[in-house]
């Protein structure tokens, strides 16, 4: 007698059947895909809408369209298919894939750079094991249907931008140990193998290196512990490490420095064009100690002016492929931190060596100019002079000179040189050169380094004449290289500024009308001619700087390239940077060129130079984030005992999830979330930069007025939390 079936047996017996069905289901989907991609591939250059893909496929008519359209969704995601604007898709003949470098923010998700054409959108979901700067290949896999944007999916690594990282120790329940990154793109927890903690304790701000990444955590070593967390000199150093700039030169570097004579040979002094003689100074900030270019005046016998622009002639000391250049271009510039420096070259070349110190003979590399009365230049020379600063003046000095509250040395000269300088600037205006002017700040702190207060950086005469001066050296050595030798010109390195994007243009064009201006962007002519008379309007209004901001949003970068399109922001044709070799490499690598040239020797590559024009560029935009966030961070503790404070600020920023407040007294800004508005539910209207309240119409847009409250600060995250109080009123 056969043994009665148990339930075991039934529930088997039942998973068979049920395993048989998915599996009929499976089959029958992979089917319609496959008879899709052999449509679709049939007509490859066609595009074809979900409903139009099910009148032709006869098979499958009893699909419906939404079931279809989800098959073909899931083909674009696998890059089988393309997904294009208004519900059209077509064949991909190949996987397209790209390579480039993958910006990540702070919300996790990433953009792959382009040189032409809208950035790829990276999903958090697809970044695999990518970090921000990596540089990765990307797969193409469908456009986002709101805006149209082509987005892909991180399918390999090709090359780390780094593998050092700077964070806190945290100590799990476990007895495991994690290294949580201070970054805040990088959205990875990373595990530390007790072996390679190195005597690391929980809370401690360490330096750490990638070991391995074969798991879902990457594993890291602690490579150096740079103290406790929230300390202000742990987080300076922190910061200047996450951004890849240490703060001490490598042994090598600081013995090819000491060994550098400090005596000018005889033959080398005799073979410059002597100033030493003619009147002398350098006008730099108070706190300053590397003092790269002074001015010389003095007037001819036709009653022209010669002025020479003197920078420090760093390419004496530093010869190229020695460790002292290696090390500088690696650094490629000096970073500025809101209580240290942090120079390209050691403290002996930067503050003594190279530094145009007063009362001290100096070698120097020097565009000399004959002008008239009137600002125009009659003759320029450009090359190696010996040069003696007679007096150092800091701006404040020399402007009190200007205003005629001081009657300090030099003040006839500086008066001349301030009169010309203004017509510099006149003339460069009626061309074109736009008139940005930003706001920066400058912490005062008091013996314990905490932040006691903020000065607002005022841009006075005596910071003009500088900037006007340098202008005019740089333009004018930027050009001589080019005209030296035609078709095709020598190669250089220039400063370039590409049109403003045509888009953004109209976006700043809309954005300005809510404050009442007017301005035409598709008028013939160069739009820099109406971006000057809009910052002339909104110059001393409440909304200067939230125009300003978003003006600047909508250039392009200005960056280091061989290839000259000019510079739109200064409207320049020819434009380099030649006056700052102490803390810039390019202006190092514009010396080398004009004494190369001036010597005829033709042997420079473009493609060697393009690639450290490039690198040159990356590193200083990476040397302007370590700033901003030493800034921010100073900001932080700023407001940190003024929880509950009220100011007023102005919105300086939008985003889906809440806006950012810039506060008017102290520039710090912070951010109000959008769940914390409770009189409304208020949605992103991101063509017009605001907030609009569903129920009340209520518009929080960039540039409003209002009052806030601070709730909170967050030094680790650097991070500043405030509470909408309601609308404000600007003093007029």
């Amino acid at each position: 007698m056969p043994k009665p079936k148990t339930n075991k047996h039934n529930k088997r017996k039942h998973a068979k059947r049920k395993n048989k069905s998915s599996h009929s289901k499976v089959g029958k989907e992979q089917a319609i895909k496959q008879a899709i991609l052999a449509f679709m591939k049939a007509h490859p250059s066609k595009m074809f809408s979900s409903k139009e893909v099910r009148t032709q496929i006869e098979l499958w008519q009893g699909i419906s369209i939404n079931k279809l359209k989800k098959f073909m969704d899931e083909l674009t995601e696998r890059g089988r298919l393309e997904y294009l604007d208004k519900g059209k898709y077509r064949y991909l003949s190949q996987q397209k894939t790209l390579v480039g470098e993958i910006q990540v923010t702070r919300s996790g998700v990433g953009f792959l750079l382009q040189d032409e054409g809208d950035d790829i959108f990276i999903g958090s979901s697809s970044m695999g094991k990518a970090l921000n700067g990596d540089m990765v290949e990307v797969r193409l896999t469908r456009r986002r249907r709101k805006g149209g944007r082509q987005e892909g999916e991180v399918t390999k690594i090709i090359q780390r931008s780094q593998t050092q990282f700077v964070g806190v120790v945290e100590a799990a329940t476990t007895g495991a140990y994690f290294f949580l990154p201070d970054d805040p793109k990088i959205k990875t927890d990373f595990y530390i193998p007790k072996k390679h903690l190195n005597d690391a304790k929980h809370g401690e701000k360490v330096l750490v290196g990638l070991l391995n990444w074969d798991r879902l955590s990457p594993e890291v070593e602690v490579l150096q512990i740079l103290g406790k967390s929230g300390e202000h000199d742990t987080e300076m150093h922190a910061i200047l490490l996450q951004y890849g700039f240490n703060p001490n030169f490598p042994a090598k570097v600081e013995q090819e420095a000491a060994n550098i004579s400090e005596k000018i040979p005889a033959k080398e002094r005799k073979a410059r064009r002597d100033m030493s003689d003619v009147p002398t100074f350098t006008i730099d900030p108070s706190d300053a100690k590397d003092f790269d270019d002074a001015l010389s005046f003095r007037i001819l016998e036709n009653g022209h002016y010669e002025i020479g622009v003197h920078i420090a002639d760093v390419s004496y000391y530093v010869k190229p492929g020695s460790e002292l250049d290696k090390e500088a271009f690696q650094r490629a510039t000096s970073v500025y931190l809101v209580d240290r420096t942090v120079p390209m070259l050691p403290e002996k070349l930067s503050n003594r060596l190279c530094s145009l110190r007063p009362q001290e003979e100096k070698l120097t590399y020097s565009a000399i100019f004959e002008m008239d009365e009137n600002a125009k230049v009659h003759k320029h020379w450009i090359g190696r002079t010996v040069i003696f600063s007679d007096h150092r003046f800091d701006y404040d000095g020399a402007q009190a000179v200007l205003d005629g509250t001081s009657e300090g040395p030099f003040a006839e000269e500086l008066k001349t040189l301030n009169d010309l300088a203004q017509k510099l600037r006149k003339q460069r205006m009626g061309k074109g050169s736009i008139g940005f002017e930003s706001n920066e700040v400058k912490f005062v702190l008091d013996e314990d380094d905490k932040p006691v207060a903020v000065v607002k950086k005022i841009m006075k005469d005596s910071n003009h004449l500088i900037e006007d001066f340098m202008l005019l050296a740089n333009r004018t050595v930027a050009a001589h290289l080019y005209k030296l030798k035609k078709n095709p010109p020598l190669p250089s390195i220039y400063r370039i500024h590409d049109l403003p994007n045509p888009e953004k243009l109209q976006g700043l064009q809309q954005f300005v009308q809510h404050f009442g201006y007017k301005v035409d962007f598709e008028q013939d002519g160069n739009p820099s001619e109406q971006l000057n008379q809009l910052l002339q309007k909104v110059h001393g209004s409440a909304e200067q700087n939230v125009i300003e901001t978003i003006a600047i949003r909508s250039m392009s970068k200005a960056i280091y390239s061989t290839h000259n399109i000019g510079h739109f922001g200064l409207g320049f044709q020819f434009y380099s940077h030649f006056t700052s070799p102490i803390r810039r490499y390019p202006d190092l690598m514009l010396h080398r060129l004009v004494t190369n040239y001036q010597k005829e020797i033709y042997q420079e590559n473009p493609v060697v130079l393009e690639a450290q024009a490039k690198h040159c560029s990356n590193r200083e935009r990476t040397a302007a984030e370590a700033e901003r966030a030493s800034i921010k961070y100073k900001q932080v503790e700023f407001l940190q005992d003024k929880i509950g404070e009220e100011f007023s600020g102005i919105i300086s920023g939008v985003i889906e999830s809440g806006f950012f407040v810039e506060l008017d007294d102290n520039l710090c800004e912070g951010f109000v979330p959008a769940r914390t508005l409770e009189d409304d539910y208020y949605a992103y209207d991101e063509a017009n930069y605001a907030l609009v309240g569903k129920a009340s119409g209520n518009v929080l847009r960039l540039g409003d007025a209002i009052r806030v409250e601070i709730s909170g600060t967050d030094l680790k995250r650097r991070t500043i939390d405030m509470v909408w109080l309601g609308r404000a009123i600007h003093p007029a």
